[in-house]
């Protein structure tokens, strides 16, 4: 009966496959194998006992309060039009260079990673404004496709992401039940805050690389990014485009600061800097003449389901996890990343590997709830930093959901793409970003510094 937790999880990965909602597998397969378990007295019912107080524990959870907030941030952000200004004013400042156009995906893609830290969102809404737009102008369509999935995924690292939120709060967990099994009484900390800033660096670092490959394409393969035609530059006055540049880009930079700076500086809690994120975007779209009683009530509903949907998965999540222990399952991950060769690297590299895979099939938030707590505090014991631990768990989540065939930035995309980009394409265009992405996950495997330095230097710890 050892291999009862592994093959509950197996079951719930298959019934996954089927379409059937997270939450629900999550819950109901673990109810299953519990009465399994109890009519073959191979676990104790007592551990259910427990659900209740976690249940009690989500509901009073005063970090989980930023995930409505920075949601609801993003849906009021992606309902005011401020992509379509962005796109259409960086185009036309870059465009004049070769690659132009590509450096302004980028740039947009960055913007509003950092604006509403949801990928899905982020990926459909550069799809539908900037895809059209590159093709137009002459870009070759793998190009094309691949820097939008790309762009578009930069959501799961660069803060506020909302994946950063829910690690935050997993990984705060772990790291200090990891410690009190250390037989550190008076554990250190770790929170949401840490990520956001430990994020900052590695997320900069691989903006930095997909604008280094967009300029060696300019330089080696200049048909696949052209520039913008002289007639199409030369229209308008450069005075009224800085201007333009100045009205669109100002407003989403100074929100971006007023959330991020109010944490760095120490003046806010993550949770605090979403209020006046959400605060803030009600006021853009109020400046940009997109609010009013029905796009409120759009967002509202959005922000609703994606809250309902994110809560009901972490109570399925709870659920299973309980059981899960219940059948001795973290002693059997412990024993089995324990006795890999090559010590806590090989733990890292085999939990990293998993994890990537399992990207495929489930999305960022069941691999948080589920996935992190039962390998997390094992991992915590081989003195592995917890803000690298979950940079890398967020670039390598990064990278899975651009990998074919399964990505689901690669998904998103073929939803909105026109008919006349195959599949394929959109496959081979993500390809370089991937070798991108490995690259940018060893070097912060490498340099765990990129990750750790900064927290240290604002926090002192």
């Amino acid at each position: 009966m050892e291999w009862m937790p592994l093959i509950m999880f197996a079951v719930v990965c298959l019934v996954l496959l089927t379409g059937y909602p997270v939450a629900f597998t999550l819950g109901g397969t673990a109810l299953i194998f519990a009465l399994i378990g109890t009519l073959t007295n191979s676990f104790d019912s007592s551990f259910l006992i427990n659900l209740p107080s976690r249940l009690y524990g989500i509901m009073t959870n005063y970090t989980l309060i930023a995930v409505p907030l920075f949601v609801f941030m993003g849906c009021m952000l992606e309902r005011s039009k401020v992509a379509d200004q962005l796109l259409d004013t960086m185009a036309k400042l870059f465009g004049a260079l070769r690659g132009g156009l590509g450096l302004s995906v980028i740039i947009v893609g960055m913007l509003l990673a950092a604006s509403t830290g949801i990928v899905g969102a982020t990926v459909v809404t550069m799809g539908l404004l900037s895809l059209p737009t590159m093709l137009k102008r002459g870009y070759h369509p793998q190009v094309a496709t691949g820097l939008i999935c790309a762009s578009g995924t930069l959501g799961q690292i660069i803060p506020p992401s909302i994946i950063l939120v829910l690690l935050g709060d997993v990984l705060s967990t772990a790291y200090q039940q990891a410690q009190l099994e250390m037989g550190i009484f008076s554990p250190d900390t770790v929170s949401v805050g840490d990520l956001f800033v430990g994020a900052l660096i590695p997320g900069l670092m691989l903006v930095g690389l997909y604008a280094l490959y967009i300029v060696i394409l300019s330089i080696f393969k200049p048909d696949t990014v052209p520039a913008i035609s002289k007639t199409e530059r030369e229209q308008g006055n450069p005075r009224d485009l800085m201007a333009q540049v100045i009205k669109v880009l100002i407003p989403p930079i100074l929100l971006i600061v007023a959330v991020l700076g109010s944490i760095l500086v120490g003046a806010a809690t993550p949770t605090e800097a979403a209020s006046v994120g959400a605060m803030g975007a009600i006021l853009l779209a109020i400046t940009q003449r997109q609010l009013n009683t029905e796009v409120l009530k759009e967002v509202m509903l959005d922000t609703t389901r994606i809250t309902s949907m994110v809560f009901v998965i972490f109570i399925g999540a709870s659920l299973f996890s309980l059981v899960f222990r219940g059948f001795g399952g973290d002693e059997v991950v412990r024993d089995i990343l324990t006795d890999l060769p090559g010590g806590a690297f090989g733990a890292i590299f085999i939990v990293m590997l998993v994890m990537f895979l399992l990207g495929f099939i489930l999305d960022f938030i069941e691999i948080t709830f589920v996935v992190v707590p039962i390998v997390a505090p094992i991992l915590l014991t081989m003195d592995i930093h917890p803000v690298w631990l979950g940079i890398m768990i967020a670039i390598n989540l990064q990278t899975s959901f651009l990998t074919p065939p399964f990505g689901f930035a690669l998904f998103y995309l073929r939803g909105v793409a026109p008919k006349s980009i195959a599949t394929g394409q959109i496959y081979r265009g993500v390809i370089p970003f991937i070798i991108i992405q490995v690259l940018g996950l060893s070097l912060l495997a490498y340099w765990p510094t990129l990750a750790t330095w900064l927290p240290g230097v604002v926090y002192g710890n």
